[in-house]
């Protein structure tokens, strides 16, 4: 008996290393990377024994946030502008900004919608497409994308008065889910996800009619877990991440130029 409790004994202590190693870090990330990324964390955390609070919402109000001193580890942006202006402002960890990915536009909409996707942006002129949905350009990096892509296809003054603006991407998916637009130009990523593929069809949009959606991340410079941070950033690079996030649309920077 006393044998088996001073065995019980041993094997915690030799785990309390591990243990008292642990770490949560709290990452700030795109919502178009809201359904990836959860894959992503949960082999993390299954691989490293640390854990990973995700908060997603627009890049800009993330951007705003840590400005003020939001308590965020990481900052996952979909643009790389917001990083760059961040790291400027000295609020990030020298040498730490890492362009993770390559982001892609779609026009989207519900699977049985008489929208003819296929037939490109023109389709969004047809009487029957009342309501479009776009992210906000003002904070959220593919809203200035949709909104590039239909100024460069000449449609943008002919389709103003439909737009209707999400918060971040998601928001502007979940509006095209729902019923409350009839089409949305969002992220390919949130087209991919088994939650939406199901739900919709979509066709990607020209990208030479929007600006390259260069994805970067940072780690936040008041962090306190900042090896956790630099770990997850390195966790990310690994071949089998870097697989998963080709499978939801993202292109890697180091796939070439388009």
């Amino acid at each position: 008996m006393k044998s088996s409790w001073l065995f019980t004994l041993l094997l915690f202590l030799l785990g309390m290393p591990i243990l008292l190693q642990a770490e949560e870090i709290t990452v700030a990330a795109a919502s178009d990377l809201s359904f990836v990324f959860r894959e992503v964390v949960t082999r993390f955390e299954r691989e490293t024994g640390n854990t990973v609070k995700l908060s997603f919402g627009s890049s800009g109000n993330f951007y705003s946030q840590i400005e003020n001193g939001a308590p965020y580890d990481l900052f996952f942006s979909a643009d790389v502008d917001y990083p760059k202006k961040l790291e400027a402002a000295g609020l990030v960890e020298p040498g730490s900004l890492y362009s993770y990915a390559w982001g892609r536009l779609v026009l989207w909409a519900p699977s049985d919608s008489r929208v003819e996707v296929q037939q490109g942006l023109k389709c969004l002129l047809g009487s029957h497409v009342r309501k479009i949905a776009i992210a906000n350009p003002a904070h959220a990096p593919y809203g200035r994308a949709a909104e590039a892509a239909l100024k460069r296809e000449g449609l943008y003054e002919k389709v103003a008065g439909k737009l209707v603006l999400g918060e971040n991407i998601s928001q502007t998916a979940h509006f095209v889910e729902t019923g409350n637009a009839d089409a949305g130009l969002i992220a390919l990523s949130l087209a991919l996800a088994p939650e939406l593929k199901a739900k919709g069809k979509y066709d990607l949009v020209d990208p030479k009619l929007y600006p390259r959606i260069v994805q970067a991340a940072v780690i936040i410079k008041s962090s306190r877990k900042k090896q956790t941070a630099q770990r997850f950033l390195e966790f990310l690079k690994s071949p089998a991440i870097s697989a998963l996030m080709k499978q939801y649309g993202f292109e890697s920077p180091g796939d070439g130029e388009r």
